[in-house]
């Protein structure tokens, strides 16, 4: 499901979906939710799960600059202190925004 709507106001990332959900996902849950191999770490053929050390995140880290589209399933988000290695789908981005519960 492809929103109709996305940007970032103020600390949340808000989006509109084609069936009429609202979601607002605060910046920081959406940053330390990057699912990006240098955030989650990746997995080999065995399942093993391969992470470096824990990633010092700041308020840079917060705050987001840019969202790249990607084909038209996701995006990448771009963020102050450099970090633009994570993308996510839109079917992620539902996913965590309905985890979230609803929009206030």
């Amino acid at each position: 499901m492809r929103p109709t709507d996305l940007q970032s106001i103020g600390t949340d990332l808000a989006i509109k979906w084609p069936d009429g959900v609202e979601s607002f996902i605060p910046l920081e849950t959406l940053r330390r939710a990057c699912p990006c191999a240098g955030c989650q770490g990746e997995r080999d053929v065995m399942g093993n799960l391969y992470k470096g050390p824990p990633i010092e995140l700041t308020a840079a880290s917060f705050d987001l600059r840019q969202l790249v589209p990607v084909g038209a399933y996701g995006v990448q988000p771009i963020w102050a202190d450099g970090h633009h290695t994570g993308l996510f789908t839109f079917q992620h981005l539902r996913e965590l925004a309905d985890s979230l519960g609803p929009a206030d």
